[in-house]
């Protein structure tokens, strides 16, 4: 018994939809938007103001024919959606439960969802054989003579729907209505009359342009710019089906990616003033086509301060110097009275801008002073330009360290952010890392490095013989204005009685006036 149902678009649009008991609400969605030319992965369905599973077949998802679903827009950050897979028999002895769990984002496919599962984190560190696994037939029914590999392709049951070939793997999970919560996946296998030759040449169509063009987007939105995108295709090539290569983990850095939201960039007011600055970047172009080993060369090199006590603490302070003044308690009314107004939501276009504002910024960087403070206090400066990566500063680094065998890894203080030693754009300095103007990192000892060499002065003879002591520039004082207008509040002077009356200018008639006892 088949029905209908009504779907409208956010531009009041309307389409009929052809329904079954058995028809999927992803289904709905998809062939709604087919018909009204939209990209169904932006939208999701509701009714009456409540979001519709999709997940669900039309029969349990509580419609009645001829309902009307509006088509709202779904927020670009994909979700997280946990899935339980359910390994089949004899490979599920070997896993606790006979289950795989992990959250994965809703826009990974199907496919993408079971590499994960075949090896590393997700499959609990064992490798499980899902999609590429190949079963011997001889070419008679005696199993006798050669024989053949054959592929066995893995079957999907996921609430009851089966999926089994590469067109539904290729489909998201949010294409499948699973847009967060908890999903169990029965995985089987059956065997086809295909070659696991012939199925690795086909997976290899099915799949190979699209992990290209999701490594693309993943580069570009790293590298902030397409042009600046190396091109790489032979990992696509060697291995078409498999995810991309897992990152070379270095001994001299923490695996620690950097963090989405722009890192806090810790401003360092030993740095040299902004003449200096001025100078390298005007050396930066020399530098770059010069010899690669003169970029190695620190800008400045500064010796530890010979006093322990920092300089700041040694600057004469007064009790009047923490005594707020009105000027403070104003801005921070301001501050209060801001904080207490509702605030709309961005929209998508005006984060769309934001986000095209944010790259301009990052692109308009030139250069980027950065400090880099050593164990022993002794610190240097590099000017880095765009191209720079972590691994040139990891290598800048060891060209003036006296033990430049041991390991370390380089933190911006104030955040979590660990610099890496890689060469990848992944790790460049200015786009991935969004530094700029002056930076000042932190060197770290890795937990292998001996007590003695810790002891030891960090920088080289020939660099420290270059070092500079560190000039802390004077803070000039100024005057507070302490009598004037803005130091204390007007009070309005009491009008003077002109009759000689007590209060107000104005005598007091006799009739409100008290009697005498």
């Amino acid at each position: 018994m088949s029905s209908h149902v009504v779907v409208i678009a956010t531009d009041l649009r309307r389409t009929t939809v052809k329904v079954n008991p058995g028809t999927y609400l992803s289904d709905v969605l998809q062939e709604a938007c087919k018909k009204l030319s939209l990209d169904s992965d932006k939208y999701l369905i509701k009714h009456k103001q409540k979001q519709v599973d999709l997940s669900v077949p039309f029969r349990t998802s509580g419609l009645i024919a001829g309902a009307k679903l509006e088509l709202v827009l779904k927020s670009k950050t994909p979700s997280a959606v946990q899935i339980a897979l359910q390994i089949p028999q004899p490979e599920a002895k070997e896993i606790t439960g006979g289950r795989l769990i992990k959250k994965f984002p809703s826009d990974l496919s199907i496919w993408q969802v079971l590499r994960q599962f075949e090896s590393g984190e997700a499959s609990a560190g064992k490798n499980i054989n899902i999609t590429a696994r190949g079963v011997a037939q001889t070419v008679d029914a005696k199993s006798s003579g050669a024989g053949q590999l054959y592929y066995e392709t893995p079957v999907l049951n996921i609430m009851g729907r089966e999926l089994g070939s590469f067109a539904d793997f290729q489909k998201t999970l949010s294409q499948l209505g699973h847009n967060s919560g908890n999903v169990l996946i029965r995985l089987t296998f059956r065997r086809t009359d295909q070659t696991l030759y012939e199925a690795m040449e086909q997976i290899g169509v099915f799949f190979k342009e699209e992990e290209k063009k999701k490594e693309e987007e993943k580069e570009n939105a790293a590298s902030g710019t397409l042009e600046d995108k190396p091109k790489n295709p032979s990992a696509n090539e060697d291995v078409p089906m498999a995810e991309a290569p897992a990152e070379p983990v270095s001994n001299t850095a923490q695996v620690q990616e950097p963090d989405h939201a722009a890192p806090q960039v810790a401003q360092d007011a030993t740095v040299s003033s902004s003449p200096l600055q001025s100078d390298a970047h005007q050396a930066l172009p020399e530098a770059n086509n010069s010899d690669p080993q003169s970029r190695l060369q620190p800008v400045h090199v500064f010796l530890a301060p010979t006093n322990s006590t920092p300089a700041a603490a040694l600057v004469p302070a007064e009790d009047s110097d923490f005594t707020p003044t009105v000027a403070h308690a104003q801005l921070h009314q301001a501050r209060l009275l801001e904080s207490s107004r509702n605030k709309r939501l961005l929209s998508d276009k005006e984060i769309e801008e934001k986000e095209a504002a944010e790259q301009a910024k990052i692109a308009a960087v030139k250069s980027v002073l950065i400090k880099v403070r050593f164990p022993d206090n002794t610190s240097s400066d590099w000017e880095i330009g765009p191209s720079d990566t972590g691994a040139f500063l990891y290598q800048a680094v060891r060209h003036v360290m006296a033990s430049n065998e041991q390991s370390f890894h380089l933190v911006i203080p104030g955040s979590k952010t660990v610099i890496k030693d890689d060469d990848t754009p992944k790790h460049n300095l200015i786009r991935a890392y969004k530094l700029s103007g002056r930076v000042l990192v932190s060197l770290v000892w890795n937990d292998g490095v001996p007590a003695d060499i810790r002891k030891r002065p960090f920088l080289k003879a020939n660099f420290a013989q270059q070092g500079q002591a560190i000039k802390v520039p004077e803070i000039p004082t100024v005057e507070d204005d302490k009598a004037g207008s803005s130091a204390r509040p007007q009070v309005q002077q009491a009008p003077t009685n002109r009759d000689g009356g007590e209060g107000s200018g104005k005598k007091m008639p006799k009739w409100f006036k008290l009697g005498k006892k």
